[in-house]
């Protein structure tokens, strides 16, 4: 039996919140308490580790993560830039460094932030004539190709848009170089496909650094190879991030055939939700929207799904097990979606059907006759605070008035619904602190747009803050008797950090550093 002692320990169990020592054994909290009780319980053979006075957390889940996007990306060119120049220039830089031909990709621009606006193929090719590149936006909801690229997937003037998406068009009719949704999808199939072992080693290269921010678990959202990785990594003992492995709605009718079910799997790798797209995003105006965008008399942003299809595909889900997790991020998305979990909720009752764990994801701009409809509904509301703090502008000027609808965590949970926090990254940063931060202070990182912040009816508590990185996401998995506080019985996955979330000035929240981190009994991390 191994003891941390000495340390300010917030066990988010509201029965005994607070302690100064626990043990663990086999991976397990097995006792809480105080430092006086140490020398009675400890063992010859056990370890002890002083945390100095520090304050200690549960390990932190990021709910919505594309993790082999995050990892592989890391590489890609940096986008996010104060103005395109600055953009192309970074292009220009790569460009030096690379054969003729090979393909340069980056991630990170968004138009709204550039004086200049959108970019083009041309002014692409201007600073990396002799390679084909490929930038996808910061919302991952748009693309940018040069003349290269555009040629390499065979998109011509007479490309057709796909069903669910857009290729932009300049005035002569030439393809511009912007590709929005679905469309994307034409350019990235040209791009030459990253193997297993690239995946695998990009992962394995970047649990070391979120470990450091201070996650401990994931709930991952991208694609087979990414969970053909991760099994690897498993088999191998190397996966120590606890992972909540989503599945492509295409992947369905596969997993269906399979017999794969919510659930299944172990501690460490389990299977999650089917992910379905109801809408797009704000940042390039393709979030399904009641009413048009500012300034756009007939722009409503783009419905991928409406309920009943999405009843349809969520229908065969609940027969054999699977959950929902849906991607809805306008007003008139999140409301077809909630249709469609009324009729399935329905479903699941008629057929004697588990009620399943159902999400929507992003939960961005909602009616206020349809706030109430997910504690009603039992559905979980996956968020990411810090995309308010990015946002915040863009809803302003896009929605007007009903930005103060949005990103509206306090009346999520004041209705009852189960909050689970995530970034989306590589959108955001997957820095659990930074999203902490945007949550209670609804403030950017230099104070912007002032002390009370965006909207600050919205502001959450630190402890509410702390149980949707915590025990909402572990509810989400179906691990909340095993995960997300720290009490005898559950995995000893916690955090030493360097400030008090609880005491510091909420400011300071953005600038927390985790000293130390354990997952399953093991220090995997320390500073």
């Amino acid at each position: 039996m191994d003891f941390v002692y000495n340390a300010h320990i917030y066990t988010l169990d509201p029965d005994h919140p607070t302690a100064s020592a626990l043990a663990i054994e086999n991976g397990r909290i097995v006792w809480v308490g105080n430092n006086d009780q140490v020398s009675q319980r400890n063992r010859p053979d056990g370890s002890t580790w002083d945390a100095g006075g520090q304050p200690i957390i549960p390990g932190l889940t990021d709910a919505h993560i594309h993790l082999e996007n995050y990892a592989l990306g890391l590489d890609k060119v940096d986008c996010e830039t104060s103005t395109r120049d600055k953009c192309l220039g970074r292009v220009a830089e790569r460009a030096l460094s690379v054969p003729n031909g090979e393909w340069i990709l980056g991630h990170g621009w968004n138009q709204n932030d550039w004086p200049e606006g959108f970019g083009s193929a041309a002014d692409l090719d201007v600073v990396a004539p002799h390679n084909p590149v490929y930038l996808t936006a910061k919302s991952m909801h748009a693309g940018w190709a040069n003349t290269a690229a555009l040629r390499a997937a065979g998109i011509t003037p007479q490309t057709p848009d796909t069903a669910d998406g857009r290729i932009a068009h300049d005035e002569n009719g030439e393809p511009s170089g912007i590709l929005y949704e679905g469309a994307m999808r034409l350019l990235s199939n040209a791009i030459p496909v990253p193997t297993i072992s690239q995946v695998v080693e990009a992962i394995r290269t970047v649990q070391p650094k979120l470990w450091q921010m201070g996650l401990t678990g994931l709930h991952d959202f991208d694609q087979a190879r990414c969970f053909a990785a991760l099994q690897i990594l498993k088999a191998g003992g190397a996966l120590r991030l606890r992972v909540v492995k989503g599945i492509p709605l295409e992947g369905l009718s596969y997993a269906v055939k399979l017999g794969l079910r919510t659930g299944f799997g172990d501690d460490f790798l389990r299977i999650g939700s089917i992910k379905a797209f109801a809408d797009g995003a704000l940042g390039p105006c393709t979030a399904a929207m009641f009413q048009p965008y500012e300034g756009e008399l007939t722009n409503k942003g783009m419905l991928m799904l409406d309920a009943e299809e999405l009843y349809e595909h969520g229908r065969l889900a609940v027969q054999n097990g699977l959950s929902m997790a849906v991607h809805a991020i306008g007003d008139r998305a999140n409301h077809e979606v909630l249709n469609a979990f009324d009729q399935l909720r329905k479903y699941e009752a008629a057929n004697g059907l588990p009620p399943l764990r159902h999400r929507i994801e992003h939960v961005q701009l909602i009616h206020p006759e349809d706030a109430p409809r997910l504690a009603e509904l039992g559905i979980i509301a996956s968020m990411q605070p810090i995309h308010t703090t990015s946002d915040m502008l863009m809803a302003d000027r896009y929605w007007g008035a009903r930005a103060a609808l949005s990103y509206a965590w306090r009346t999520q949970l004041d209705h009852g619904a189960i909050l689970a926090f995530g970034s989306d990254a590589p959108v955001e940063s997957p820095n659990p602190f930074w999203g902490l931060h945007a949550a209670v202070t609804r403030r950017r990182q230099d104070g912007t747009p002032g002390t009370q912040g965006w909207h600050p009816a919205q502001r959450l508590t630190i402890t509410e803050a702390l149980h949707a990185y915590t025990a909402g996401p572990a509810y989400a998995a179906g691990m909340e008797l095993s995960l997300g506080k720290l009490m005898p019985g559950f995995l000893a996955d916690l955090l030493i950090l360097d400030k008090d979330p609880f005491t510091c000035d909420p400011e300071d929240l953005y600038n927390i550093k985790p000293l130390a981190t354990m997952v399953g009994g093991d220090w995997v991390w320390e500073a």
